[in-house]
């Protein structure tokens, strides 16, 4: 969905050693910034170059107005940034980039711009923060008060008495429906100019380690075929669509050979419509991951429409149908899921997600953090309120092992997981958040030992054996 401009993202933001069985107390103590590892798709999961299984959680940084991505700005990510987050437990950012930054005059790319990009990769990865590059649109193009697409890319324009309403309804504006046919039709050759432009930033990307992936198209909307979608899914157009996916996949793959790719399903999956990617034809293209949202309607019309805030009880029941549809998705096509947005500010309903994610051992990233830092000063921590009690988590970042059950309380900070171990290059990493534990925290783990200093942000377990392993850590002096 669409979070407004810079000053309103900026609010949204803001709202935002020992054996195994032995107990550790000690008060939480500060974590050198650790080293980065490749990540890869495997077998339905996000798997790092030592073989173990990886949990992503992390935030959005998306720059919607030109200049992108300016360092110093107040809104771009920082040194001091990636600091903040990664003492906060996250290890992941999807950082927004626009098809309108890459190419701003047809067919020339600004290698300027991809130079800012890549600035920020690596300074977040000397925090060892993954990043995945989102190819981030809205109502496709400043042509219709949105962003994303250049204006140059695209014929069609709003008829002269043809109303506009912003976002969301500008969805149903017939010129802006004509506008995305000519994308899925590749009129005026849009699609390939969009492919030029993500293949010279995959190109300009190779070899950075802190590249997690590249998100193709940031909420595709299906343009006049939308009414097709309801009520449940669109295969004729997700045909057209994966055709497309596949289209930049190559694209991209030709300038950077070995980096993961993420489809987002058409945005019809916001208002709980299944996903038809991998029926016709399969998905058969390595390192491909999904990249769907969980946003809930009657919360977001609450933020944007005004609705009344009630309506916001719905919200467990459509997002159970979401997570659902992620179920029905993963069965099918045996891909790691990356939900790569959901929250906006609304606590409850973030915190609805976060539970579900846990739950199927999901990687996410929160929509949304803009810098503390550069213009206008320092700004208050936005981790330290209510949406921060349920971001930060204690979580397994790095499993050696295969992923059993895992929860986390976020009032009280009991954190319990399970796991059946297997040969890796590292042990099993788990960050203990740095919220829920103000006089330390303790540790107990059947099944394997602790290798990790007392008090560390992380604490490190290795198997005794092939038998299960599972690990406690809850506040000093907890029953």
């Amino acid at each position: 969905m669409r979070r407004g401009q810079r000053g309103r993202r900026w609010l949204v933001g803001l709202m935002a050693g020992a054996l195994g069985g032995a107990l550790l107390v000690a008060p939480p103590s500060a974590q050198a910034a650790p080293g980065i590892a490749a990540i890869h798709t495997e077998g339905g999961r996000f798997v790092d170059e030592f073989g173990r299984v990886v949990l992503l959680h992390g935030v959005n940084n998306v720059d919607k107005d030109a200049p992108y991505i300016q360092l110093g700005d107040g809104f771009t990510l920082t040194a001091e940034d990636a600091a903040l987050l990664a003492g906060h437990g996250f290890n992941t950012v999807r950082l927004g980039v626009s098809f309108d930054g890459l190419m701003p005059t047809k067919g020339v790319v600004d290698t300027a711009y991809l130079d800012r990009v890549a600035a920020v990769v690596d300074t977040l990865a000397q925090s060892g923060i993954h990043t995945l590059l989102d190819n981030h649109q809205d109502g496709l193009s400043k042509i219709w008060g949105g962003n994303g697409f250049p204006e140059w890319a695209l014929k069609s324009r709003p008829g002269v008495l043809e109303p506009n309403l912003g976002f969301p309804l500008y969805y149903l504006m017939p010129s802006m429906n004509q506008g995305w046919d000519e994308v899925w039709d590749n009129g005026n050759g849009v699609l390939d100019y969009l492919g030029t432009a993500l293949g010279a930033l995959a190109a300009r990307l190779d070899g950075h380690a802190g590249v997690l992936g590249f998100e193709l198209m940031n909420e595709p909307w299906p343009g006049s075929a939308f009414l097709s979608c309801y009520p449940n899914g669109c295969p004729g157009f997700d045909v057209k669509y994966q055709a497309a996916m596949q289209k930049l996949t190559d694209a991209v793959r030709a300038r950077n050979a070995n980096t993961m790719v993420f489809w987002e399903p058409n945005v019809t999956w916001n208002e709980t419509m299944p996903s038809n990617l991998g029926k016709n034809p399969p998905i058969t293209a390595p390192d491909i991951a999904f990249a769907p949202h969980d946003y809930c309607i009657p919360s977001q019309l609450a933020i944007y429409l005004g609705l009344p805030a009630f309506l916001r009880a719905l919200c467990p029941l459509q997002q159970d149908k979401t997570w659902g549809n992620i179920d029905s998705f993963t069965r099918r096509t045996q891909l790691p899921t990356l939900v790569t947005e959901f929250g906006d500010g609304d606590p409850t309903v973030l915190r609805n997600t976060v539970i579900r994610a846990d739950e199927r051992f999901v990687s996410w990233q929160y929509w949304h953090y803009s810098s503390r830092f550069g213009a206008g000063g320092i700004r208050p921590d936005p981790f330290l309120g209510e949406i921060g009690q349920q971001l930060v988590r204690t979580y397994p970042q790095a499993t050696a092992g295969t992923p059993g059950r895992l929860t986390f309380d976020a009032g009280n900070g009991d954190f319990a997981y399970s796991y059946t171990p297997f040969t890796a290059g590292k042990p099993t990493e788990i960050y203990v958040s740095d919220l829920h534990y103000p006089r330390g925290y303790q540790v107990r783990v059947d099944g394997g030992t602790v290798t990790s200093p007392a008090g560390g942000r992380v604490v490190t377990v290795v198997a005794d054996s092939a038998r299960p392993v599972t690990v406690r850590i809850t506040r000093a002096g907890s029953a």
